[in-house]
């Protein structure tokens, strides 16, 4: 027996809109409606961050867990393109969407897609940005992220790197280098390079500890978000309490704001103080072959993990 067709609520660039009135997922204290009209109105904004480049959602509604999504429904629209991608982990191929335009956000809104994830490149291999993830440990507040910010800022100014800052969403901030003419296995060479002279700069503020056991109380400056990698988009809402956006800042701010204050319901008034995120990208730069060899010279951070606990192992014995 077919399913009962939905109630259509709106209508928007030819998209039916159903139960607009429902909360968007158990505890968010804010409607599929919200959800919906932010998306719409920050579209111009949004879709030029997620075009061309293959996308990953948290789709969360009431009665349900937020879960992450990969592969496009095969319910979904003809009209949205995607791409296939063979995925080791699951040792599959994974269709993957890309979002264009308004008409395939406002589809993924009606979807319950709350945070969107594009790639860090975009499709099949032009790496346009580096970027550093500073994620605080929970006992620390953001005090502490601004504080390993400035000593990234500093590290970039050494290597004459532009960049651009914006608050992840969640505890941390999200650093992003404009970069032009670099491959993917280079990209990651030159963040782990870069992450790793952030630590030596401060070790008492900074690690690129992979293990949570290792970093004590000190931001980890997460080097793995590179080339195919996906990161929550700036403009993205997040599902965490608040529903807070991922927003541009401008460094002469950062000391000034908390990452709580831009949220659904806030940041479309506080657009006027969002950050040149636009003007920064216009202008790209090439990455120093230097720092890319450097970069080839350290392990990612989780084959490091993995040769300290072979390590731990033979000298246990065991």
């Amino acid at each position: 027996m077919a399913g009962r067709r939905q109630q259509v609520d709106d209508v928007r660039d030819g998209v039916e809109l159903t139960s607009l009135d429902s909360e968007l997922y158990d505890g968010a204290g804010a409607t599929k409606r919200e959800l919906v009209d932010y998306l719409d109105a920050i579209a111009d904004l949004l879709v030029p961050q997620l075009a061309g480049r293959p996308l990953t959602v948290m789709r969360a509604r009431g009665g349900q867990q937020p879960f992450m999504q990969k592969n496009l429904p095969k319910h979904a629209p003809q009209w949205i393109p995607t791409v296939e991608i063979w995925s080791n982990a699951s040792q599959r191929m994974v269709r993957y969407p890309f979002c264009a335009d308004r008409r395939t956000l406002l589809w993924f809104a009606n979807q319950w897609a709350v945070e969107f994830h594009p790639t860090l490149l975009i499709w099949p291999d032009r790496v346009d940005c580096l970027l550093i993830d500073l994620d605080p440990p929970e006992q620390l507040g953001f005090d502490a992220v601004i504080t390993a910010a400035m000593v990234v800022r500093q590290v970039l100014d050494r290597w004459q790197l532009p960049s651009v800052i914006k608050t992840s969403g969640s505890k941390g901030v999200h650093i992003a280098v404009p970069v032009t003419g670099v491959d993917i296995d280079d990209a990651a060479a030159a963040t782990r390079a870069l992450a790793e002279q952030v630590a030596q700069a401060d070790p008492s503020v900074a690690t690129t500890q992979f293990l949570r056991s290792e970093r004590g109380e000190r931001v980890f400056v997460d080097s793995s978000r590179a080339g195919g990698a996906s990161v929550a988009s700036v403009w993205s809402p997040r599902v965490r309490p608040g529903l807070p956006v991922s927003f541009p800042v401008a460094w002469e701010r950062l000391s000034s704001i908390a990452p709580g204050q831009f949220t659904l319901r806030t940041a479309l008034n506080l657009l006027p103080q969002a950050g040149p995120l636009a003007e920064a990208f216009s202008a790209p730069v090439a990455v120093p072959e230097e720092l890319i060899a450097r970069g080839r010279e350290i392990p990612p951070g989780r084959v490091q993990a993995m040769n300290t606990g072979k390590r731990r192992n033979r000298g246990s014995g065991s």
